[in-house]
């Protein structure tokens, strides 16, 4: 029997850390401790028998369309209330290569529940031709808000939703859906209680002129945002479309909504030359019966290229995925919080990451980006954000969720894809398109946690803080 060489094992064992210590890099932020890059992690042990997490890097999956977040007025209101350097820090730190890197966002058609207040892009009743269409609002907020973003990301995909139409064109001639004040807050507004409508009924007035106004409304839109500079890949035609809040809003029955889609909004882009895509959303409706009755609607599936599900339409995606596997679907809007924006707005934020990922999301959406130290809309109610700026002192605070994206879209970019992973509610895995693969993984639990990882052929295994994000990049 010969003798072993401890040395040259040794040795041997040495040389293959240093090869994984260059092949696997790892940053993890924690409550306390933000973006760190630890120097030594990986450890000696490495089983195949006991792995924790393995990514099948031939099973690819969905492409990536894109992460990012909303643009609204309270936000711009509250990076305004910094100086020229600290404004810049703060949306290079959202949209720049070195910080969150976001690829894709949202903006409202008129007002949403972060506006500054009610409008519309055309408030004059019997508008029909729209001759008082107008988006100079927009210019002074959200337009220098949007700017500022593509100054840092040239390239960045800009969709659009209103979250009502003008309040002329809807039954109850108001912006909102239900009167008074939202579970008690301080805002309410002053609709008439008998002109509410809670039932999901259609709140637009389906007429002819009215459904022919509307269409061309999105078409003007478009065009006015292009003469800006501002192009937009898609529109979603209503935000929250089962939703009967205080605030700007508006039901629709799902056959009315195809009615529109397929034969007046579709036909009215088409007709004018725009190729920005339609997108059925945003859903927050559970049953998934609302959705397949305007996909299997042909007029209106003809100009239908993804669907946007809302956190609230979380139920409804399964099912939807599956039945139609050849369109794009994208999550909208995670869940807003109460202003918390501490480390179970992150847990809350991440369970969503994954639920859309594993059922064919393409695209990510955070809502509030910025807003003040209050984090209270128009209407009273407090929501988190990824930045906090407090308008008094100037501070400027990066959230538990600023990092939980920053792990993600700092990384993962359109064209890169979604890949095929063991079975777990704690990791994510995309394949990159320069050959890389970079991993994500959560650790819930309060201690640190030893995990091995086979990512391909490769077998590693590292120590991950207690309560962390951790970002893991496998080099080729």
């Amino acid at each position: 029997m010969k003798k072993i060489n401890y040395t040259v094992l040794m040795l041997v064992l040495l040389v293959s850390n240093l090869l994984y210590a260059q092949k696997v890099e790892l940053i993890y932020t924690t409550a306390s401790e933000r973006w760190v890059k630890p120097k030594k992690f990986l450890k000696k042990k490495v089983s195949e028998s006991k792995v924790d997490i393995t990514v099948y890097t031939d099973s690819v999956l969905q492409k990536v369309d894109g992460i990012g977040g909303a643009f609204n007025e309270l936000g711009w209101e509250a990076i305004q209330r910094l100086d020229d350097k600290g404004a810049k820090e703060v949306i290079e730190a959202i949209f720049s290569k070195d910080g969150c890197n976001f690829s894709m966002c949202r903006i409202p058609i008129g007002a949403s529940d972060y506006a500054l207040s009610y409008y519309s892009h055309d408030d004059v009743p019997g508008d029909f031709v729209m001759r008082d269409f107008n988006i100079d609002r927009d210019k002074y907020i959200l337009i220098p808000y949007l700017k500022a973003a593509l100054k840092n990301r040239p390239d960045l995909k800009i969709w659009a939703s209103p979250w009502t139409p003008p309040a002329w064109m809807k039954v109850n001639e108001h912006y909102s859906l239900r009167a008074g004040d939202w579970n008690g807050r301080s805002n309410g507004n002053r609709m008439d209680p008998g002109a509410q409508i809670l039932s999901n009924a259609t709140a637009f007035k389906m007429q002819d002129q009215y459904l022919k106004a509307y269409a061309l409304y999105f078409s003007k839109f478009i065009k006015a945002y292009k003469k800006e500079g501002i192009n937009l890949f898609s529109i979603q035609p209503q935000n929250e479309i089962a939703y009967a809040p205080n605030w700007p809003s508006c039901t629709w029955r799902a056959e009315d909504f195809s009615l529109f889609i397929g034969e007046y909004l579709g036909p009215q882009l088409e007709n004018d030359g725009l190729d920005t895509e339609i997108w059925l959303g945003t859903i927050n409706y559970s049953n998934p019966n609302y959705v397949r009755t305007i996909l299997d609607n042909k007029k209106s599936a003809k100009y239908i290229k993804g669907v946007g599900f809302q956190w609230g339409g979380s139920k409804a995606i399964p099912s939807i995925h599956k039945e139609y596997p050849d369109l794009q679907y994208m999550q909208t809007e995670n869940k807003c919080g109460e202003g918390e924006n501490d480390w179970t707005s992150f847990d809350r934020s991440w369970e969503t990451l994954v639920h859309f990922f594993n059922n064919g999301a393409g695209s990510h959406m955070y809502w509030n980006m910025v807003l003040d130290e209050t984090g209270k809309s128009a209407w009273g109610w407090p929501q988190n954000s990824m930045v906090v700026i407090d308008k008094v002192t100037k501070n400027v605070t990066y959230t538990d969720e600023f990092y939980l994206f920053k792990h993600l879209s700092h990384f993962v970019q359109p064209g890169d894809h979604y890949l095929k992973s063991s079975k777990g509610k704690n990791h994510l895995a995309f394949q990159l398109k320069d050959g890389r693969v970079m991993l994500l993984v959560n650790n819930p639990d309060k201690t640190n946690k030893n995990l091995n990882f086979k990512i391909g052929e490769q077998l590693f295994e590292i120590e991950v803080q207690a309560l962390s994000i951790n970002s893991l990049i496998i080099n080729k």
